[in-house]
């Protein structure tokens, strides 16, 4: 697996922009091969069904994760929320977890972070109640988690918390990418 990231994104066809780059990188494939989507709306490229591939995008923050089987990944600009957000969002367990770390919001963004690149990866999308949504809790400042077979990374920088999920780990540094200015993909 590889997760790549780009800042200053002021378009979201940037995110695009971004993936035609990893794609263009890591294949060799020029231009942007068809994508399309799946029932629960993952995106997929039905000519190379063996690139998987997810992306997110946060403010001007965009990552992008591809692999050779599912994968998923989300990025959050840390924020305020309304505190009805966490009742709903998360289970006892993740409210514990949450007000033993201090119940800050770049907790919340992280733990968001971690659900968001589950369903991904699953291909699920947000399921309701999002409560039962259960990614792996960090015990510490570890950054490389597993639960039922996938594998967990988070990654963070100033104002924004992240993570992508794999059958493989994801790498521990991103791949970090200035956006093409040009629109073709």
């Amino acid at each position: 697996m590889v997760v790549y990231a780009a800042d200053h994104m002021t378009d979201r066809p940037q995110a695009r922009q971004l993936l035609a780059q990893a794609i263009r990188e890591q294949y060799g494939l020029f231009p942007l091969p068809a994508v399309e989507t799946g029932r629960r709306g993952k995106p997929f490229f039905p000519d190379y069904p063996g690139i998987h591939f997810n992306l997110s995008h946060s403010a001007a923050l965009v990552l992008c994760a591809l692999d050779s089987a599912p994968v998923g990944a989300d990025v959050q600009i840390v924020a305020p929320r309304r505190p009805i957000t966490v009742e709903r969002c998360c289970s006892p367990d993740e409210r514990a977890w949450l007000r033993g770390r201090g119940d800050n919001w770049d907790d919340f963004a992280l733990l968001w972070s971690l659900k968001e690149a589950l369903v991904k990866q699953r291909g699920t999308g947000l399921t309701f109640p999002v409560s039962a949504i259960a990614p792996p809790l960090p015990a510490g400042t570890e950054s490389l988690l597993a639960q039922d077979g996938l594998w967990f990374r988070l990654y963070q920088g100033e104002g924004w918390r992240g993570a992508a999920c794999g059958l493989t780990p994801p790498p521990e540094q991103l791949l970090w990418r200035t956006l093409p200015e040009e629109k073709n993909l």
